[in-house]
């Protein structure tokens, strides 16, 4: 090609060459940072110094138990309960209110300061914008709002965050002035909140006064309705404050409920008695007789008349005197048992009668009480409601009678101390702070130093100098040297661009890339260099294919072989995560693995496809552009994950292709390939790494002791799979399965190409 220019993508831009501008230009870099620093240092030398102090407020409650208003009602802890937020930032306005700042400004003499615009005159600058109609002309202002104006520029009041702390700040060339404005802002302050403090217990008192007479009088007025009332309607109280037919009542309806206990009782006995009559057993063993002492000593002397006529029995005969005279004496003892035993009836049915008797004149009693109690209790409602009124307007007096005496008491200036105080007051700075001479003429040289810095990159970049050509990009043998060169922008010299081309001419080309080879197969890079002229060439005849055909001839071993659909079965069920594939016959073998890949995402399961060849084929067939960041970029640090993961044209399957860097440099940092692996692995149910042509030494770093080794094959009766497939089982890899399209096939010519 004629055409000696590189296009945008074949340039890349030579760091070192960028960079290397700025160690050649450090002096007149260093000589323009140092004159802008100057020029810094004069600036803040002209600047009038400013001092600064603050005075610094904490809102909190003042109120102690013994000056706390008692009316209140409140606990200790709920009356100091601390203000909030809202009442803080309250405050905050409060301090910079025009009243406060008013007073200061008059107790200091602002208005005499030119500091604060006293005489309305401004400078040039502030002239041209007044003529310009861009500021208003201070002096039509009062000199008053003149200096309050001066004066909120000036001052800063804030709360500090998290705290109901308040920082009164203040700017002012004179540092005694600094001071003293923000302690006499505070002052104002705290003053201005305990006259309020005052003022609100006098407006207080003087409510209350003429409140407490008028309800002295609703007061009298409402007890002697109740009185009236109490002596109209007859409700005379009696204890416990009830009224005489009430508690008559109660006391009746206790003796009723006694005295119907005692019927009650008397009846039980009397059924008794008649249910023992004709049975004198049973009436001998009424509790009633049995309690008659009578009936008692009648039963002694019966037994013991029993007692003599049984022991004389034994010796006298029926017809004895004695005996007939104790007979005699037996019939006279139960005929006066008897006569007592009814009595003792005749005793307790007077007992029952008289019981009934007071029963109905208790129950008579009753009803006439509850009919004066029902009269009583209509009288009382009323009663009742004049007692409430009286005890309401009572209860208001006693309470504004309280308040009256704690306003009155409250009425002296240390009563009513200010729910703030004055923790730290402003004292005279003595540095200021502004301007800060060595933090300016730090920030005004390493700023100079990084704006110059930055010029002279972008001075080195658009000028040319620091583009060269890409890898891998098209260099004529022989450039037409012209007058002028244009590259990006920039432009060289024609002597300088033939000594570039006579450059890369003497350069070794880069060896073309061996058609499927791998690149774990390129030569280890130098720590301290690239790999040389002879690696590189030595790599490359190595490499080189023979465009010769050749009879492959069945060697003695003889490999396991499977399809393409039971491999992807058996990666689907079993606990491998990587797939290392070995494709010794070439391009058209790779396809094996793109087909494992496509038939394991459509399975279903997220599966990845790293194209470790050194052609790229597979993924070429993959991708529409095979042109594109791979495993080579990240390998060499010119590319992220993301950047060199793609997605496959007919599958839901990703790809990594095998990149634009060259191998040879890639694998300076074979090193990081299984960590690298081991990371997508970990992001993938299954990996598919394709190796193409390589040997079992090469693949060390990427089948793990977990990966599944697989050799591609059309022929697996092939020379190359055969001798591979013993050469992986010698190296320790078990009995490698040789995987076909379709089974075994029959032998085949295959042709061998040179890689373009």
């Amino acid at each position: 090609m004629s055409d000696a220019r590189h296009t945008t993508s074949d340039l890349d831009v030579d760091l070192g060459q960028l960079f290397g501008s700025l160690a050649r230009s450090w002096p007149r870099i260093l000589i323009a940072a140092l004159a802008i620093t100057a020029l810094a240092f004069l600036a803040a030398s002209l600047v009038t110094p400013l001092y600064r102090a603050e005075t610094r407020i904490l809102i909190e409650a003042r109120e102690s138990p013994y000056t706390r208003p008692a009316s209140t009602g409140l606990t200790d802890t709920a009356a100091s309960a601390l203000p909030d937020e809202r009442t803080v930032a309250s405050q905050v306005e409060v301090l910079g209110s025009p009243d406060i700042l008013r007073e200061v400004a008059r107790g200091l003499g602002l208005g005499s300061r030119d500091e604060f615009g006293a005489s309305g005159e401004t400078g040039m600058l502030g002239n041209l914008l007044i003529l310009a109609g861009l500021k208003g002309d201070p002096s039509q202002a009062s000199v008053e709002e003149r200096v309050l104006k001066a004066l909120r520029e000036k001052l800063s009041i804030y709360q500090v965050d998290g705290s109901r702390v308040i920082v009164v700040r203040f700017a002012s060339q004179d540092p005694e002035l600094a001071a003293a404005v923000p302690n006499a802002i505070a002052d104002a302050y705290i003053a201005g909140q305990e006259q309020a403090k005052r003022l609100t217990n006098a407006d207080a008192s003087e409510w209350l006064e003429p409140e407490i007479e008028d309800l002295r009088r609703r007061v009298r007025e409402a007890e002697a309705r109740v009185a009236e009332y109490r002596a109209q309607a007859g409700l005379l109280t009696g204890q416990n404050n009830l009224v005489l037919p009430t508690q008559e009542l109660a006391e009746i309806s206790t003796e009723l409920s006694r005295a119907r206990a005692d019927r009650s009782a008397a009846e039980a006995r009397m059924a008794a008695i008649r249910d023992a009559t004709g049975s004198s057993d049973r009436l001998e063993s009424m509790p009633g007789v049995l309690a008659s002492p009578i009936v008692q000593r009648l039963r002694e002397n019966q037994a013991q008349t029993e007692a003599q006529l049984a022991d004389l029995s034994a010796s006298l005969l029926e017809n004895h005197p004695r005996m007939r005279a104790l007979r005699a004496q037996l019939d006279e003892t139960g005929r006066q048992l008897r006569t007592e035993i009814a009595k003792v009836r005749t005793s307790v049915e007077n007992e029952l009668a008289t019981a009934r008797a007071r029963e109905d004149s208790l129950v008579a009693e009753v009803n006439r009480l509850k009919a004066a109690s029902a009269q009583a209790g209509d009288s009382e409602v009323e009663l009742r409601a004049l007692e409430r009124e009286a005890l309401a307007q009572r209860a208001l007096l006693e309470s504004y009678l309280t308040r009256y005496r704690e306003a009155a008491a409250r009425a002296d200036r240390g009563a009513a101390p200010a729910d703030a105080r004055i923790f730290a007051r402003a004292t005279v700075p003595h540095e200021a702070y502004f301007p800060k001479m060595g933090l300016i003429l730090g920030a005004a040289l390493a700023g100079s130093l990084i704006v110059i810095s930055v010029v002279v990159l972008l001075r080195e970049l658009f000028s040319g100098r620091a583009m060269r050509p890409a890898a891998g990009a098209f260099v004529p043998a022989e450039p037409a040297v012209a007058e002028h060169f244009v590259l990006d922008g920039g432009s060289a010299t024609a002597p300088e661009r033939q000594e570039e081309w006579q450059d890369e001419r003497e350069a070794p080309a880069e060896p073309a890339r061996p058609e499927t080879r791998s690149i774990l197969s390129a030569p280890a890079m130098r720590a301290e260099d690239d790999a040389g002229p002879d690696d590189v060439a030595q790599f490359a005849a190595a490499m080189a294919p023979s465009d010769e055909e050749e009879e492959v001839t069945m060697p003695r071993y003889t490999p396991d072989e499977i399809t393409v659909a039971g491999i992807a079965d058996r990666l689907i069920e079993g606990d491998a995560g990587r797939a290392v594939f070995i494709s010794p016959e070439g391009d058209e073998a790779t396809a094996v693995s793109v087909m494992v890949a496509r038939e394991i995402a459509d399975a279903g399961l997220k599966v990845l496809f790293v194209d470790l060849t050194w052609s790229g084929a597979p993924s070429t067939a993959m991708l529409e552009d095979s042109r594109q960041p791979g495993i080579t970029n990240l390998l060499a640090a010119r590319a992220q994950f993301a950047d060199i993961i793609h997605g496959d044209l007919f599958s839901g399957c990703h790809v990594i292709p095998a990149g634009t860097v060259d191998p040879v440099r890639a694998m300076r940092s074979a090193d990081r390939l299984p960590e690298i692996l081991q990371a997508l692995e970990d992001s993938y149910d299954v990996m598919i790494v394709e190796c193409g042509a390589t040997d079992a030494q090469s693949i060390a770093d990427v089948a793990e002791d977990h990966a599944e080794v697989l050799i591609g094959a059309l022929d697996p009766r092939g020379a190359g799979v055969a001798g591979l497939a013993a050469d992986l089982e010698a190296t320790g890899y078990g009995a490698v399965l040789t995987v076909t399209p379709a089974g075994r096939q029959a032998r085949f010519r295959k042709r061998r190409r040179f890689a373009a």
